[in-house]
């Protein structure tokens, strides 16, 4: 008997090598292999005679073998031309390099030819059709809607239709059903055995839409409630730490240099609101690039350290971590506060780590080594990850668990739709900046081709002896074989030799060690460095106010939502900046995402539009979040479904205990299988 558990390998016919094969798709389990869906379908069930088909469509055609195959040679292919016949004439099956199929087919034996129809002076010719002897397969099986199953190499798409067929009609292997009871008589949704059948054998397009809806609707759904319920839990079982508010937060407000924005002062007062509570503080800070919302978590670990507890802030990149070390040091140490800085490479490694534990330090500000067992803090009273989306539910959670439930802010300056905020940050509440500082100008942004490079050079010649600096971003480090794209270190010789050659240009890129990168940055903010050449290492957080131009080679080679974060770099004082962005791609998309970059700085609109033209699937992310991974649902096509889905989970969350056992067992036991043990009190 198969269970859905079992390897992959317990199944006849997969042996050692294929295990490695489909291991390398992540398929370990015969469960594995069941919720593995088909991209796409070939429709055989259009069933033509020979007088019927038309020129280029796909069709399928019943036809028997009526004489020699022919063998034509040309200059580059080997042609087979199979003459097959049937009630209403005469047509030919044509292959190409295929000499192997000579001995296949058998002279007045019927065949199912499924393929593209080309005709030819009124010759009925099919290109390389698929192909079965009707003696062994029934007419039902073959003129089918077909999956067509992601592959790679070693494995066919006959081995992984073999294999489903056996699972869902030899083994008739069945599944829990995890949806309450409730939801699918409301939603009139198939049931799960249903489903997993039709998206893989569909008796009709109907039934294949009705399993599509049941699957897509499941995946956005159990997604949806396994963070709504870990917020929930959050909110009503953890008790938090309640700090004290103290006069000193509005004094250091008050002796700032700059004004906060009213977006600034709603999120501040949204995160005192949260910290002077009993209950745990879960708050994202969602703000466009240069909206401020590091001063708002400085001010927050402030009031933490007034309190007498530790504060952290983990960044993404060692160069942002040192950034923000300096920024905070030069507020607070003249208020007494003792800021250190904790990275892979950081100096006095063990004697920061004694300091850390024994209370030494109140603000610790690192990368990810903030996470590692070593690292143990004396009172831990709030968490702060900057750049959510380059950390994770999971990386978020080992930080907290450094404390005794101690507050967590995240900050994340990638807007993102709200349908798809609440569901990567379902588990957190939100607050948004979405005001500039004063006094900062938009950013004025021009989509060019490289025949306008020389004319550009030229204009940061100029800016360069007002006494701006530049960026200049470069898809790859190095030069490729395989990708046609401009690189940092070719393109830095060639400025260096050439246009630049009596400017002071600077590299950086991500295979260099984090000493030579800090060394570069630190000239390149002092102004000893005038041109920068760079790879997207800079994407986040880095602050040069006096650097005014971005330029980015082969613009087209990276997402809406990164190319606003790269443009974020310039604009970040009363200058005026420009955004220059270099492409030859003709595509329509590629200039229609290059043209909402020349409309608009609001990275909100932007979030909205990548997710339209791309898709989710570089935006979403989900396994850089810790979050189940989307097999099926598309959170663009699928909206519709996504809305639902959000109603229905919360719905459930909120009238949980109105369930029956089973389905409240249902529900635990699947998110638990999704999510894992994201929060040790995770429980329902």
């Amino acid at each position: 008997m198969i269970r859905l558990d079992d390897p992959i390998s317990s199944l006849k016919g997969v042996g050692a090598k294929k295990t490695s094969k489909f291991n390398k798709l992540g398929l370990y389990t015969v469960a594995d292999l069941l919720y593995y869906f088909p991209t796409t379908y070939e429709n055989r069930k259009n069933l033509k005679t020979l007088n019927k088909v038309r020129h280029n469509e796909k069709a399928t055609i019943i036809g028997k073998v009526c004489g020699k195959i022919q063998e034509i040679t040309t200059k580059n292919k080997r042609i087979l031309k199979l003459p097959i016949q049937d009630n209403t004439g005469i047509g030919y099956v044509i292959f190409y390099n295929s000499s192997y199929l000579k001995k296949i087919f058998k002279n007045n034996e019927k065949y199912y030819f499924y393929g593209n129809i080309n005709i030819i002076n009124g010759e009925v010719q099919i290109n390389h059709p698929k192909f079965r002897n009707i003696q062994k397969e029934s007419i039902e099986d073959f003129c089918s809607l077909t999956p067509k199953y992601p592959l790679i190499n070693g494995l066919s798409q006959n081995e992984i239709i073999t294999l489903q067929k056996k699972l869902i009609s030899e083994y008739r292997i069945t599944i829990k059903e995890y949806l309450p009871s409730y939801i699918l008589e409301k939603n009139k949704i198939c049931d799960i055995n249903y489903a997993i059948k039709n998206i893989h054998f569909p008796s009709s397009s109907r039934s294949l839409k009705v399993a599509k809806y049941r699957l897509v609707f499941e995946e956005l759904f159990f997604l949806q409630f396994g963070l709504l319920m870990i917020k929930k839990n959050n909110t009503e079982s953890n008790n938090g730490i309640k700090f004290d508010m103290f006069p000193q937060v509005q004094d250091l407000i008050d002796m700032l240099p700059f004004k906060l924005t009213n977006a600034q002062v709603n999120a501040l007062n949204d995160i005192i609101k949260d910290m002077t509570s009993p209950k745990g503080m879960n708050r994202l800070i969602q703000g466009d690039v240069g909206s401020g919302k590091t001063i708002i978590a400085l001010l927050a670990m402030y009031l933490s350290c007034l309190n007498g507890y530790q504060s952290t802030l983990m960044a993404p990149t060692e160069i942002l971590a040192e950034q923000h070390f300096k920024t905070f040091e030069n507020i607070l140490k003249p208020l007494g506060i003792k800021v250190g800085v904790l990275t892979k490479s950081v100096k006095d490694r063990s004697k920061i780590l004694e300091y850390i534990k024994r209370g030494k330090l109140d603000i610790i500000i690192g990368t990810h080594a903030l996470i590692q067992d070593k690292v143990v803090f004396k009172n831990l009273g709030l968490v702060v990850t900057d750049e959510q989306h380059r950390f994770g539910v999971r990386q978020r959670s080992f930080l907290k668990q450094k404390g005794y439930n101690p507050d967590v802010l995240v900050m994340t300056a990638t807007p993102i739709p709200r349908t798809l905020s609440l569901i990567l940050y379902g588990d957190l509440d939100i607050s948004i900046i979405d005001e500039l500082p004063p006094g900062r100008k938009h950013v004025k942004t021009y989509h060019i081709s490289p025949k306008e490079t020389e004319k550009l050079y030229n204009f940061i010649k100029k800016e360069i002896t007002k006494g701006r600096q530049a960026y200049i971003v470069c898809p790859l480090v190095e030069d490729s074989d395989k990708i046609d794209a401009q690189s940092a270190i070719d393109l830095y010789e060639n400025l260096k030799d050439n246009y630049f050659n009596s400017n002071k240009l600077g590299l950086v890129h991500g295979k260099m060690n984090s000493e030579d990168k800090e060394t570069i940055m630190k000239k390149f903010k002092s102004g000893e460095i005038e041109i920068l050449i760079t790879t997207t290492v800079i994407e986040v957080g880095v602050n040069v106010p006096n650097a005014s131009i971005m330029v980015i080679q082969n613009a087209e080679r990276f997402g809406l939502a990164q190319l606003h974060q790269l443009r974020g770099r310039v604009g970040r004082s009363s200058l005026q900046s420009y955004c220059f962005l270099i492409s030859e791609s003709n595509s329509k998309v590629t200039i229609e995402r290059m043209k909402t970059m020349e409309n608009t700085n609001n990275g909100f609109i932007i979030a909205e539009k990548d997710l339209k033209l791309r898709g989710p699937g570089d935006f979403f992310g989900t396994k850089q979040h810790g979050l189940p991974e989307l097999k099926i649902a598309d959170l663009f096509k699928h909206v519709n479904i996504l809305k639902k889905s959000q109603e229905e989970a919360l719905y459930i969350v909120k009238n949980f205990n109105k369930l029956n056992s089973n389905d409240k067992e249902a529900l635990k036991l699947k998110t638990e299988n999704l999510f894992g043990n994201i929060y040790n009190d995770f429980t329902i």
